[in-house]
């Protein structure tokens, strides 16, 4: 579970230059937050949309404000995409992800591939599973898709991943969606083909792919339950 810090209720402006989103307060004033998601965040970027915002005052920020919640569809979504990795950690820690139980150690971060970092490593012995984790906000029609916007990236981490098990190591690629309203999980081939195809292929290939749902709420996000992963 990641608790969140004090929230501060916003309306969207715009959202604009990836990482800059400005926001009016309910006092009017206008203020401007980082937006942590590179993604296109399609269908949670609309102006005029309820958000929550955190404040940090932390020396040497260039923006004192952080864009963390929206309302969209009718319900909250986490865009933040630094928790996913957080909330994945946690969740095998507390024995949530039932499929990644039985590891001595659990590292984010380790280097491997072709200048890459795993998000989590977890490790037995000799015994190895990487986990690459995706954050998914983008919905149609009660299905959660991946990605919102072609990503070279993540299509060499699938193929980085296939490495990790031609290598004789387990590979995980691990969808954590931040709402509420979808039961399942599949790759937006309209918005990124290629990704599509390497989804599949990475699967036939002996790569796990697991979707789990957050529950999200103004006061805490944690890793809730398992979705069913349609390709």
């Amino acid at each position: 579970m990641y608790l969140m810090p004090l929230l501060i209720p916003a309306v969207l402006i715009r959202r604009y230059q990836r990482f800059l989103a400005d926001f009016q307060l309910e006092n009017g004033e206008i203020v401007t937050a980082h937006c942590p998601n590179s993604g296109s965040m399609k269908g949670c970027a609309v102006p005029g949309s309820p958000a929550f915002i955190s404040r940090c005052d932390k020396p040497g920020r260039k923006l004192c404000y952080t864009w963390e919640l929206v309302k969209a569809d009718n319900c909250w979504i986490g865009i933040n995409t630094s928790l996913p990795n957080r909330l994945v950690h946690k969740a095998i820690e507390s024995g949530v992800i039932k499929e990644l139980q039985g590891y001595h150690s659990i590292r984010p971060e380790v280097r491997y591939g072709i200048n890459s970092r795993i998000d989590l490593l977890l490790s037995r012995g000799d015994e190895l599973c990487y986990v690459e984790v995706k954050n998914v906000t983008l919905m149609e029609d009660g299905r959660a898709l991946f990605p919102d916007a072609a990503t070279v990236r993540g299509q060499k981490h699938l193929r980085e991943l296939m490495e990790m098990v031609r290598l004789g190591h387990r590979a995980v690629n691990f969808f954590v969606v931040q709402r509420p309203d979808c039961s399942s999980v599949s790759p937006a081939d309209a918005i990124d083909p290629e990704y599509g195809r390497l989804l599949r292929l990475a699967a036939a290939s002996g790569v796990e792919l697991l979707a789990y749902q957050a529950h999200v709420s103004i006061e805490s996000i944690c890793i809730e339950r398992r979705l069913a992963l349609l390709l």
